[in-house]
């Protein structure tokens, strides 16, 4: 959108600039001006003026520089996220995924790789199936910053116009994606946990939990390209090794100004944690409101130690300040599927369950036989976890020590 103001019919009565909420508008010589660096075009100020001397003109798609036939885009592309040069295992699983939707709608898939010296990297994403890797080679983008990667992002979607862009969920990803598609004009679905084709109309179908995660909505985006969507980590397998497969590796470059950032990298700090990541452990002990206090939560952590899993929480325990939001588990939090998921304490309410449940076998420890986590448990223990945890640290630790 934009405004201007036509000082011929502008007759410097102020009424605009009591109206304006956000101060933007000044009176200079007798005439509003409208300071564009506040204005945040709201157009409060266009009924106040008796004189029609504002004017707020919407600029309609077609208007923007950029390719406005639906037809002119194909392939599906995969942003591989990467951090200290190694790519995360969130682009493999958008990869297997990817190519099946690329199989359906006959196209190639592709895998766009940012980074400095990540060629090793790039040909990984081509053993995992893509056809194409865009490679941007710059040591500004070694790590992440939102300004210079969502615009390389977005010159590389202007200029080779793919029809499906996916995204992971995470950190970098929720950050930078929402950027790209207000470059680019597109809609954008976040925090899928499915995908699927339309085949007939070549709509990509994206799932996502809606209303607090008491429904499950597709969402589709029919008059905008690329259709984006943002996918939850662990929600789909990761695609199979192939050394044998063959893809091409295109080496981009942009002017320097693309990389330009208004913030500065100073230093990378790891969160130094005393169990393994929690997103990629393969047994999961969690805690909930059913611990009562934080220092119960030492029960949780026991077990974690001794089985070599992470430790996990509730939004509850997190919301209570008995855990930090990195060990937080549901649809605000995180999305596991490790081959064990130990729930204790915690009632399974719709907005937890939908970050766990896809877990190979799930263990439910809770005195109330009525909580719903017994209904997708695969084994459940009604009983107080005070008593249990104790005794099944115990056991375990002996049987291990064997």
């Amino acid at each position: 959108m934009s405004i201007k103001i036509i000082n011929e019919k502008c007759t410097g009565c102020k009424l605009c600039i009591k109206a304006c909420p956000f101060a933007a508008i000044e009176w200079v010589k007798k005439k509003a001006v409208i300071d564009l660096d506040k204005c945040t075009l709201c157009g409060a100020c266009i009924e106040p003026c008796k004189f029609d001397a504002i004017v707020l003109t919407k600029i309609s798609p077609s208007d923007i520089d950029f390719p406005k036939k639906l037809e002119e885009h194909k392939d599906i592309w995969v942003f591989c996220e990467q951090k200290n040069s190694v790519i995360q295992s969130i682009s493999y699983e958008l990869l297997g995924k990817g190519r099946e939707l690329a199989d359906i709608l006959g196209v190639d898939l592709c895998g766009v790789l940012l980074g400095e010296n990540m060629k090793q990297e790039a040909q990984k994403i081509i053993h995992r199936g893509a056809n194409r890797v865009y490679h941007v080679d710059s040591p500004k983008l070694k790590h992440y910053q939102s300004e210079p990667y969502s615009k390389t992002l977005v010159k590389l979607i202007k200029e080779y116009r793919p029809e499906i862009v996916l995204c992971g969920a995470t950190f970098i990803g929720r950050s930078m994606i929402s950027r790209v598609a207000i470059g680019i004009h597109a809609g954008l679905t976040a925090d899928c946990t499915g995908l699927d084709i339309d085949k007939e109309n070549r709509l990509l179908l994206q799932t996502r939990p809606a209303f607090g995660g008491n429904i499950m909505a597709t969402i589709i985006c029919p008059n905008h390209r690329p259709q984006m969507a943002t996918v939850r980590h662990k929600v789909m397998k990761e695609a199979e090794i192939n050394n044998h497969h063959r893809g091409k590796i295109i080496e981009v470059s942009y002017e320097g100004d693309t990389y330009y950032s208004r913030t500065k990298l100073l230093d990378i700090v790891e969160e130094i944690e005393e169990t393994v990541n929690l997103t990629e452990a393969d047994i999961i002990v969690s805690g909930g409101r059913g611990l009562q206090k934080p220092e119960n939560f030492k029960l949780i952590e026991g077990l974690a130690k001794v089985l070599g899993g992470a430790v996990g929480s509730s939004r509850a325990a997190v919301d209570a300040g008995w855990k930090s939001y990195s060990h937080q588990v549901g649809q605000t939090g995180k999305t596991v599927c490790p081959k064990i998921y130990i729930a204790c304490g915690i009632s399974g309410q719709i907005q937890h369950l939908v970050g766990m449940q896809s877990s190979n076998i799930i263990v439910a420890i809770n005195k109330d036989p009525h909580a719903p986590i017994f209904n997708v448990a695969t084994y459940g223990i009604v009983a107080d976890l005070f008593e249990v945890l104790p005794e099944l640290t115990k056991k375990f630790k002996e049987v291990l020590k064997k």
